[in-house]
């Protein structure tokens, strides 16, 4: 059950709330249709709900809010606006990622795929799926975790009349099995077909909240649509005859309405009458249908007027989607197969992510060929030092390509969660959004380490291939220079990670990993060319001395390279942006929580 109360956006540029304290109820086995016109406040409300903008009231899922349910994914199934996914990955392959954060079996995936009609499409891309299969693609991801709610944002968008009944059928046999469905929809008389509840809202505000049956008593008026070259002489024989039978039976009156152009519409008539009426006074007909009017949204006060028990019935040439069918293996034994929460669950994910497109593998790529090619070119130039030589890092380089790549693989990681936002309704809450940063950047760590050591390997094999040991590959304190090549790296992956998180952008999670040698280090080093800058030297003895616990001789050392790796203009560059990145975007997830 959906209990949303008292639901208020947050105005903008002193304009009103887009939703403005709306209350309403979704009951499980039924379901209910928030119908409202372009701009109603429908997809704000959905979002309100699911926590994903800022505002005030309470959305209770079973009696509880999102924050206080532990998977999201298992319990609510979401659709906003278009499916997302990367163009590049299979269908298949995006549920099984989404089915890594949700906790499910992989296998789950082909399940979802055969209720929704997708399974021989299962190996095909997203980018050349139709509006139609996107649809049913994002059906298949709210399916996922078997869900008790569906919270579908227009679903039936754009699709054929063939599709909205399948769909329209799909979530009828899923209420019938117990589940509760949320729709919003901006057609009255598709709502009148596949609701049990309609809620009509305008500008934000709740205007009526009814019974299907009530709601097509006072909305949804038969009528005959017709449609004749003389169409305002036919409006006038079919009121004149109207008001005579009116006069004689004492009957309801008969409503003659003119469209416009050669429309008109007859209530309380039928085809037959109208028919008969045409030929009796020789007046051409080209159409001639009974249909559902919609007479617009009403009050509450105006819709005790008119209460119809009888629902209507489907348009002629279109197919009756209201009974319920089937969802074969949609909500069938997943209980059992679940596993208890834990923190892997958002590190399969994100390996799925990271992995599942060719993206990763050419970054990679491309950063070993360039790091080999600009190595060469160094050894063959003269003696530089080592270590630039053995990384592929020339002067006029603000960062070597490896460190370069491993920044732009940690910007596409949020930058990309961004523009296909996959996990919308776990990202609603702040425990989730961190834990996703935290799985995120152990993934960019783990590819910034392996990035930098095959590229030293790479160029050092590649090296002592083409010119022997003539050539001086590794310098004097080589471990010193290799946690120092290490952490520059995973530096520059974590950077753009966080700056992309923060900004939501890849481009700008670039921006800030160049940022920190072009701007932050120059300021930096004339900062620590001062005397008081070196009253780091003699610290390990320092502490040694002030220590409680006496600590092994050789962690002297370690310490001391630390130092010597902190001092240099890059590492505190890197240090200082880090904690800043991270602060920041901590502090924006926290700012940002919706009331």
């Amino acid at each position: 059950m959906i209990q949303a109360i008292g639901l208020t956006s947050v105005p903008r540029r002193q304009q009103p709330p887009v939703v403005d304290d709306l209350t309403f109820e979704a009951r499980p086995g039924r379901v209910t249709v928030l119908l409202g016109e372009p701009g109603a406040g429908k997809t704000t409300a959905l979002r309100l709900m699911l926590r994903l903008d800022p505002g005030r009231g309470v959305a209770l899922f079973r009696g509880r809010t999102l924050d206080r349910i532990p998977h999201p994914t298992r319990e609510i199934g979401v659709l906003l606006g278009d499916v997302p996914g990367h163009p590049a990955r299979t269908a298949r392959g995006h549920l099984r990622m989404l089915s890594a954060a949700a906790g499910v079996p992989a296998e789950r995936a082909d399940d979802v795929l055969e209720v929704v009609g997708l399974s021989g499409l299962a190996d095909q891309r997203l980018g050349d799926f139709s509006l139609g299969m996107d649809r049913r693609l994002g059906l298949a991801a709210a399916l996922l975790g078997d869900p008790h709610t569906l919270v579908l944002d227009d679903p039936a968008e754009g699709l054929s009349p063939r599709e909205t009944a399948w769909l329209h059928g799909l979530l009828r046999g899923y209420a019938a099995q117990g589940g509760a469905v949320l729709v919003t929809s901006r057609d009255a008389k598709e709502a009148g077909r596949i609701a049990d509840r309609v809620v009509t809202i305008d500008q934000g505000r709740l205007i009526a909240d009814q019974e299907a049956a009530a709601f097509a008593g006072c909305r949804l008026r038969p009528r005959v649509a017709v449609r004749s070259p003389l169409a305002n002489r036919l409006a006038h024989v079919l009121a004149a005859e109207a008001d005579k039978e009116s006069e004689v039976t004492g009957g309801p009156p008969i409503e003659v309405v003119h469209e416009g152009g050669s429309r008109i519409s007859v209530y309380g008539s039928s085809c037959a009458a109208v028919g008969e009426t045409a030929y009796r006074h020789g007046i051409l007909v080209h159409r001639l249908t009974e249909e559902s009017g919609d007479t617009g949204p009403v009050t509450p006060l105006q819709r005790a007027d008119g209460r119809r028990t009888d629902a209507p019935e489907p348009e002629a040439g279109e197919p009756d989607e209201s009974a319920p069918q089937p969802v074969p293996a949609a909500r069938t034994g997943l209980s059992g197969r679940l596993t208890a929460p834990g923190p892997a669950w958002p590190l399969r994910y994100e390996l799925r992510r990271a992995t599942g497109i060719r993206t990763t593998w050419n970054v990679a790529a491309a950063a070993l060929a360039a790091s080999l090619v600009a190595s060469v070119l160094l050894a063959r130039t003269g003696a530089p030092p080592a270590l630039r030589m053995l990384t592929g890092w020339p002067v006029w380089l603000p960062l070597p390509p490896a460190a370069f790549a491993a920044g732009l693989l940690g910007a596409l990681a949020f930058g990309q969660e961004f523009r296909y936002p996959a996990l919308a309704p776990d990202q609603g809450t702040v425990p989730r959004r961190l834990g996703l940063l935290g799985a995120k950047l152990a993934v960019s760590a783990v590819a910034a380490l392996l990035l930098a050591l095959a590229c030293l390997v790479l160029d050092g094999a590649v090296l002592r291939l083409l010119f022997g040991r003539s050539v001086a590959l590794f310098p004097d304190g080589w471990a010193t220079a290799l946690a120092g090549w290490s952490g520059l790296s995973l530096g520059c992956a974590w950077a753009g990670l966080l700056a992309a998180g923060l900004f939501r952008s890849t481009a700008l999670g670039l921006v800030a990993v160049l940022a920190v040698p072009t701007l932050v280090v120059p300021v930096l080093g004339g900062l620590l060319s001062r005397p008081a800058a070196r009253s780091l030297i003699g610290l390990p003895e320092r502490l040694r001395s002030a220590a409680v616990v006496q600590w092994p001789s050789g962690l002297d050392a370690g310490i001391s390279a630390a130092l010597r790796l902190m001092s240099q203009p890059i590492g505190w560059a890197l240090a200082l942006a880090l904690t800043g990145l991270l602060g920041a975007y901590v502090l924006t997830v926290f700012r940002g929580r919706p009331r």
